[in-house]
Formats: C-alpha cells, sequence, structure tokens
C-alpha cells in the first residue's frame, strides 16, 4: 500500500481551530513537505483546489494557492513523487488544462497528474460569475464527462473534435503531447461518481474504513471500469496527529477542539448544504460540528504514539484493496518528520508497492 501526502494548499490545513498551528500555503512549504516525503519513499501528493474560504477568526482557506502553477513549481524542485493537482472543471476549459499537463510533464515526465473536481461549493464559483445555477448539482458529473472526454482526446491524440451539451470543440490542435497519459483521480463518492471515476479516471477516492466499505467502493469501480477496459485504483485519505503516547496525542485533539473556529465550521457546514441534491455532500455536512475541530471518533483519524499509529496502518493495509492512502498531518513539517522517523520503521507493509 502505497503513502501519499494530502499537500495544504490552503492556509491552516484541514484544521478550523485558534490552537491549531498556523501557516500559509506557499510554494516554500509544499516543496519542503514534498521534498520530505519522498525522502521517506512516499509515492505520491495531492493538492485541492478551493476558490473562497470559511471566514472566522482563523480566515479559514481564506488563503488558497492554486494547484496547477504551484504543482508545476514543486515539481521542478523535486525528483521523484508523482503529484496531482486538482482542477475545478467549471474554471478551466479542458483545452487549457491539456496544454498544461503537457508543459507540466515536459518538465517533470510522469510525474503530473490531475484530481477532477465537479464543483459543489457555489459560493466559490458564483463570486466569479461562473456558477451556472443550482440545477448543476444534478448534472455536474455529465459536464465532468464531457470534459474529461475533450482533456483526454487531446492529450492522448493532439486532436479533439467534440459536439456535446456544455462543450462544443471544432478541430481543436495540440502538437505538444505529455509523453505518456496523465493519470487522473476522481472523488467522487456517490454511484454517478464512481461511475464517472470509473469511466475517466485512474483513482478514485473512498472513505471507507473497513473491509466491506472499501471492497464496496472496489466492486462499483470494478464492474463499470472493466467493462470498459480500464483498471481504476482506490484511494483513500487518513489524518495522522502524532505524539509521544497516545493520551498526548489526544490532549493536543482536545487543545484544538478547545480552539474550535465556531463560526468558520458553521459557514464549511452550510456550504456543503447548499447541495440538495442527497448526494455525499449531505453526509459530510452532518460530520460538521461547530465546537469542533476534529472529531476524536472519526475512523480517518489516526491519532496516537508512533506504536499505534503504525498499528492503524497496519490492520489498514492488512485488509487489502487501497492502492494508496493520503496523509494530512496537524503540523506537515514536523508530523512528516516524525511519521518517517518513527512510524515508517513499524510498519509490515512496502509502501512503494
Amino acid at each position: 500500500m502505497k503513502l501519499g501526502v494530502f499537500l495544504p494548499t490552503g492556509n491552516d490545513g484541514w484544521i478550523s481551530s485558534e490552537n491549531s498551528p498556523h501557516y500559509r500555503p506557499t510554494f516554500a512549504l509544499n516543496r519542503e513537505i514534498v521534498a520530505r516525503a519522498e525522502g521517506f519513499g512516499f509515492a505520491f501528493g495531492l493538492g485541492m483546489i478551493t476558490f473562497r474560504g470559511y471566514g472566522g477568526k482563523t480566515e479559514h482557506w481564506h488563503y488558497t494557492s492554486e494547484p496547477v502553477t504551484q504543482t508545476a513549481a514543486v515539481l521542478a524542485a523535486t525528483s521523484s513523487l508523482q503529484v496531482f493537482a486538482s482542477v475545478g472543471v467549471l474554471a478551466l476549459h479542458p483545452a487549457m488544462v491539456a496544454r498544461m499537463a503537457a508543459t507540466i510533464d515536459d518538465v517533470a515526465p510522469g510525474r503530473f497528474g490531475i484530481n477532477i473536481t465537479t464543483g459543489w461549493h457555489r459560493a466559490e464559483y458564483a463570486q466569479m460569475g461562473m456558477w451556472p445555477g443550482d440545477e448543476y448539482f444534478g448534472y455536474r458529473y455529465d459536464y465532468a464527462t464531457e470534459w474529461a472526454a475533450v482533456f483526454r482526446a487531446l492529450t492522448e491524440t493532439g486532436h479533439c473534435d467534440f459536439h456535446g451539451r456544455y462543450f462544443d470543440v471544432t478541430d481543436c490542435e495540440m502538437g505538444m503531447r505529455p509523453s505518456a497519459p496523465i493519470k487522473v483521480a476522481a472523488a467522487g463518492a456517490s454511484p454517478r461518481g464512481r461511475k464517472f471515476a470509473a469511466e475517466y479516471a485512474d483513482y478514485n477516492f473512498t472513505m471507507a474504513t473497513d473491509a466491506a466499505g472499501i471492497a464496496e467502493a472496489r466492486a462499483q469501480i470494478g464492474a463499470v471500469a472493466a467493462a470498459n477496459g480500464r483498471d481504476v485504483r482506490v484511494l483513500s485519505q487518513r489524518t495522522v496527529i502524532l505524539d509521544d503516547t497516545d493520551e498526548l496525542a489526544l490532549a493536543r485533539i482536545d487543545h484544538y477542539n478547545a480552539g474550535a473556529d465556531a463560526e468558520a465550521l458553521v459557514n464549511e457546514r452550510g456550504n456543503y448544504l447548499v447541495d440538495s441534491t442527497g448526494t455525499s455532500s449531505s453526509a459530510v455536512a452532518q460530520r460538521i460540528l461547530a465546537h469542533q475541530a476534529i472529531d476524536p471518533e472519526a475512523p480517518g483519524l489516526f491519532a496516537g504514539s508512533p506504536r499505534s499509529v503504525a498499528a492503524k496502518f497496519n490492520r489498514l493495509a492488512a485488509i487489502g484493496g487501497l492502492e494508496g492512502v493520503l496523509l494530512s498531518f496537524d503540523d506537515f513539517l514536523d508530523g512528516i518528520d516524525r511519521f518517517g522517523r518513527e512510524v515508517l520503521p513499524l510498519l509490515d507493509f512496502d509502501i512503494s508497492v
């Protein structure tokens, strides 16, 4: 099971708290994180995309980098890690992203990938006049399907004629092409989202934590992928909080929760609830609580001593079915260093396989 790092392209990462580590998503920080991840044998990284934060005292995600351009710089400064840059399909035309991908592949052959995001956060796009209306929630994967078809045609053949409902591309050419097919990730968790991933992505994310959930995700993806002659792998994500003992790690979480940024968390929850289609957005909203920056009972949280965290990863790897896991940390530099020095030697599996 491979390991990756969920790069903090938004300020303060994924914790909305006045008491958690605070940092901006600079090139220097992300370059250093990738360099350290490479040194420990991690296989990949991924930078998320957002265009609007959630406010509050911490100004959560008010400061965000653009992951495609930042990834280009990070890849030029590193040597082995594959990095996926998230792309909001409402914000960038697929022909432009295809050309960007070919350019970045010239910088780091075979190491650039994209993570297709359909766009669930209305406020992000409405502020730029790009929101097509709330009916988009119902057809966003149809839109993404056409987007991906144009992107794939251009990156793989250098030419595209496509006349769909959302994209009309006539005799579009791109002479400079990537050295190999650009790997694509997609995070859709609904049946429609997984169908899209099975048809156009190489990797799909699941937040499943047990054998049954991971098997279900693989089955949903595998059936459609096989019918299209494709092999789509499953990825997951875990938050890692390390300390010398389990008790100290839990105390750290309590400290973060004591400083929870209620305004930012309420705003985040509200933005998820805008999607009334009953998809995964509503499920995410139910897990966001104003008084809780981190849910200490969340299955996706691996907190504790190095030995305890290693045991959790060993159990996850033993389940099987996951190609890799993206890790996020409360303090990325210190966290990834401690993970590399103190957790990796205790793992029972090869993180490069």
